[in-house]
This record gives structure tokens, C-alpha cells and sequence, in this order.
């Protein structure tokens, strides 16, 4: 079984109710999002899983529903956290890359990190 991956970026604003840390986080703030989707298979006869081409296509059509956008207001997403977005992008990618095995997103410049792998 082969693994192979794309990353794409993303910078937009949200809100969060948190219990800690929490006035920072009520204010419209910021992060750059940094996501990769992981894709697993064997490789066909032109000895590709799956040309990163098409993946980039797909990936581009995500990125333009989050990229500069208030995160709160993007239908279908709920509360903006890492966990969500991670199944706002699978939900996304799953039906034209059905060998979509893995969705991470991350905030490197805090160091937080999310994995959704079904």
C-alpha cells in the first residue's frame, strides 16, 4: 500500500467560545492554516496512486471556500476548530478522491495540529 500526499494553505478569520484562554479567542483573530490530505492505494499502470494534478484541482476547490473568508459564516462548518475543519475538508475531498485516507490541519506558527482518519 502506498501513501501519498498534497498540502495546501489557507488564511482566514474566526471566533471561538473556549473556557481558557478565552478573550482572545471571542475576538475576531486570525491564523494561517496549513493542511495536508493524505490519499492510499496502489498504483495504476501510469504507476501513479493517483496524478497530484487532479489532487491539486480538488484541494484548490476547498481552499477557495475557506482562504480569506470568515470562518463563522462558512456554511457547513460549525465552530471553526481544528477538528472541524478537518471534517469540513474530507466531506469536501471524499466523493471525487475516494482513496482520501487522511485529513490533518495545523496552526504551525502555535504549534497546534489535528488528524481525522476514519
Amino acid at each position: 500500500m502506498f501513501e501519498i500526499s498534497q498540502r495546501f494553505y489557507f488564511d482566514a478569520a474566526h471566533t471561538l467560545q473556549r473556557e481558557i484562554e478565552a478573550q482572545g479567542s471571542k475576538r475576531v483573530h486570525g491564523h494561517t492554516y496549513h493542511a495536508e490530505v493524505f490519499l492510499q492505494g496502489q498504483p495504476a499502470g501510469n504507476g501513479m496512486v493517483l496524478d497530484l494534478g487532479l489532487v491539486r484541482q480538488a484541494l484548490q476547490e476547498v481552499r477557495e471556500q475557506l482562504d480569506h473568508h470568515f470562518l463563522d459564516e462558512v456554511p457547513g462548518l460549525g465552530p471553526a476548530t481544528l477538528e472541524n475543519l478537518c471534517l469540513f475538508i474530507w466531506c469536501a475531498l471524499k466523493p471525487g478522491l475516494p482513496s482520501l485516507s487522511a485529513v490533518t490541519v495545523a496552526r504551525q506558527s502555535i504549534g497546534d495540529q489535528c488528524t481525522y482518519r476514519p
